[in-house]
Order: structure tokens, then C-alpha cells, then sequence
């Protein structure tokens, strides 16, 4: 685990799927491999698969909320900028995968202000890595400012995962 750290990030354009339900279910499975798909032919992506995660529930905390109720954007950063018609024709050329090209979307992501840490070890350790953010956090003077957000460095069933935790804040 690594020391937070405060960085900025944005403007970055990504190809999104937006979802919900638990990571690994079928449909966050389903996502990914749309994603993927339809990066093939715009010459693949450009860096690890990420993800904005965030639970639509005011009465307990996101790591409360039953997983199979987490929302989720998938992101892939696509090699090159995306010309005019890029994504259509992508989608045309793989629709016989079978994959769910038609939720693949283009979005622009600018977070600004966040707070970083590597985490290294097991998904289901990262709740500890996430106390040490939020304590930095605090101690910071900062608040969170939009979803929390993960950039997956190993593959997703990599024995020894390693991911950056990342959660966008404002001062104050």
C-alpha cells in the first residue's frame, strides 16, 4: 500500500459503458467485453480499464450497499483521438461478436482535484486502503467531488491485483 497522494486529472476522452450490479457479474463481465470489442478496431486501448463507482443509497455508507445495487461507468482510453464517426463504424465492424456494442459511448472525463493511492493485494482489501484515503483526506481539508474511482493495472483475475484508488475532491 502507498502513501496518498494529491494529483489533478482531466480532460480525457474514454469509451464508457455504464452499468450496475456486482464486479465479475455478468453484466460488469458483459461491459468489459464490449469495451474491449469495440477498442479493436480503433487500434486498441491506449491504457488499463478503469472504473467510477457509486452506490445510489443516502442511508449507509457505498462499501455497505449490497454490491449487486453498485452503479458503475467502465472506461478504456482509446489509442488514438476518436475522428468524426469513429465509434459507429467500430461498433458496425464487430457487431457480429455478439458483444454489446451499442452501449459502448463516448465521454470526456475531467476530474480535476483527487486524492491517489496504489493499492496492492486482494479487491476485498480494499476497504483498508480506503480508510487511509479518507483519513488523508480529512486530515487534507478536502471533500469528495464526484464518484470514486478505480484504474485496474493488472487483469481482473490477476492472483496479485494492483489498482490505483482514486477519489476526486474539492477544498473544504
Amino acid at each position: 500500500m502507498s502513501t496518498p497522494t494529491i494529483t489533478t486529472h482531466g480532460p480525457v476522452t474514454c469509451l464508457s459503458v455504464t452499468g450496475q450490479g456486482e464486479p465479475g457479474g455478468a453484466e460488469y463481465l458483459s461491459a468489459i467485453g464490449a469495451l474491449f470489442t469495440v477498442a479493436g478496431p480503433l487500434g486498441g486501448p491506449a491504457g488499463p480499464l478503469q472504473g467510477l463507482w457509486w452506490a445510489e443509497d443516502d442511508t449507509r455508507p457505498a462499501l455497505e450497499v449490497p454490491r449487486e445495487l453498485w452503479r458503475w461507468h467502465l472506461l478504456l482510453q482509446p489509442a488514438a483521438p476518436l475522428a468524426d464517426g469513429a465509434i459507429e463504424t467500430a461498433r458496425e465492424t464487430v457487431r457480429a461478436s455478439g458483444a454489446a456494442v451499442d452501449r459502448v459511448q463516448v465521454v470526456t472525463l475531467t476530474e480535476g482535484e483527487c486524492v491517489e493511492l496504489l493499492h496492492e493485494g486482494p479487491y476485498s482489501d480494499e476497504p483498508r486502503s480506503l480508510k487511509i484515503l479518507d483519513a488523508f483526506i480529512e486530515e487534507q481539508g478536502l471533500t469528495r467531488n464526484g464518484p470514486h474511482h478505480e484504474v485496474y493495472l493488472t487483469a481482473f483475475d490477476d492472483p496479485s491485483p494492483r489498482t490505483v484508488l482514486r477519489q476526486p475532491v474539492r477544498r473544504g
